[in-house]
C-alpha cells in the first residue's frame, strides 16, 4: 500500500509553511508531487510531477543542482502504481494516484473541485475559492478522508483558533497518510 508524505502544505509565498508538495512512496518507487524550495521531493524520486507546465525556474534550479530529472506534467506508471495528470481548471492539473483497489487524489488548485476525485480513499484539495463548497463537493463525491492543503492567508486564523474544517481535515507538513 502506498505511503503518502506531505512535504509542505503552504500556498507560493507562505509566511508560515513551505510549498504544498506530495511524495509518493511505493515499494522502493518514490514520485514527487509539486513541492518547492523547503519542500522539494529527494534526490532519489523516479520522478517529479507539477501541476502547471509553466516556467519553474525555481524547481528546474533544484532540479538540477541535485541531479534530478526536471519537473513536468506527465503521467508515470510503475507496476501497480499509475500516477495520472488530470485538468483541474484555470489550465491546471492534479494528479490521480491508483494503485491496486486504492486511489488518492493530489488537487491543491482547482476551478472546481474535480469530478475525477469521486470515491477517492484519500484527497489532498486546496481550499479552492471558497472552504465550504470544497468541503461539500468532496463530500457529494463520497471522498472517503479529505486533508487541505495550500493553506494560506484566509484559514490562518481557523487554523490558530483550533477550528476544523466542515469535512476534512488541515494537512501537516511531514504528515504521512495511506491510501
Amino acid at each position: 500500500m502506498p505511503r503518502l508524505i506531505l512535504l509542505g502544505v503552504g500556498a507560493a509565498r507562505s509566511p508560515r509553511f513551505a510549498p504544498a508538495g506530495l511524495l509518493v512512496e511505493y515499494g522502493h518507487t518514490r514520485v514527487g508531487i509539486d513541492g518547492g524550495a523547503g519542500s522539494e521531493p529527494p534526490e532519489n524520486v523516479h520522478a517529479w510531477l507539477v501541476r502547471d507546465g509553466g516556467a519553474h525556474p525555481g524547481l528546474h534550479r533544484i532540479a538540477e543542482e541535485t541531479g534530478m530529472r526536471p519537473p513536468a506534467v506527465a503521467p508515470f506508471r510503475h507496476g501497480p502504481l499509475h500516477v495520472d495528470p488530470l485538468p483541474a481548471g484555470g489550465g491546471v492539473y492534479g494528479y490521480r494516484i491508483v494503485a491496486g483497489h486504492r486511489t488518492a487524489v493530489w488537487a491543491p488548485e482547482f476551478a472546481a473541485f474535480p469530478g475525477w476525485a469521486e470515491r477517492a480513499d484519500l484527497a489532498f484539495a486546496g481550499t479552492g475559492p471558497d472552504l465550504g463548497a470544497t468541503a461539500a463537493a468532496a463530500r457529494r463525491l463520497e471522498v472517503r478522508r479529505l486533508v487541505f492543503v495550500l493553506l494560506d492567508e484566509p484559514v490562518f486564523a481557523a487554523l490558530d483558533a483550533g477550528e476544523d474544517p466542515p469535512f476534512g481535515e488541515w494537512g501537516e507538513e511531514g504528515g504521512q497518510y495511506r491510501m
